[in-house]
């Protein structure tokens, strides 16, 4: 585990700029389609790069999904990041456009009334909303 300072420890499961500009390069050699480098979108034949949301979008939607999450009987433990594309049927401005959406994961709860609050532990997904509809980049990384 890598450290900024001695107050605050870089998350384990992080990884070296170099390796995400390996890994970024990599995606764009691999996943170019014929959608994405033909489709002009607001006057831009560019390909999207990439999905942003900002930290309080992020961050209510974690409360929300958190809250729904333990009133539908659930522990939330983590998220999953999907890959979508919109179709051929969206509105023009993001038809055939690749998206990324966030998806809540976790546990049904056993027992509500239970005093332990018991979970099975099979991480699943969630049955709520998704996040989705960031803002789509066409920059390089990094």
């Amino acid at each position: 585990m890598h450290t900024i300072d001695t107050k605050i420890k870089v998350p384990k499961d992080t990884i070296s700029v170099a390796e995400a500009t390996k890994l970024f390069k990599n995606w764009k050699q691999n996943n170019a389609t014929e959608i994405d480098s033909t489709l002009e979108v607001e006057g831009s034949r560019k390909k999207t790069t990439n999905v942003g949301w900002s930290l309080s979008e992020v961050r209510n939607y974690l409360d929300y999904a958190e809250a729904t999450s333990d009133s539908l009987g659930f522990k939330m433990t983590g998220i999953s990041v999907y890959m979508g594309n919109y179709g051929k049927n969206a509105n023009p401005k993001l038809k055939n456009r690749n998206t990324l959406f966030i998806v809540p994961t976790g546990s049904k709860k056993l027992s509500k009334a239970s005093a332990l609050n018991i979970t099975l532990q099979d991480d699943g997904i969630i049955p709520i909303t998704p996040l989705n509809h960031g803002g789509g980049g066409t920059g390089e990384y990094p």
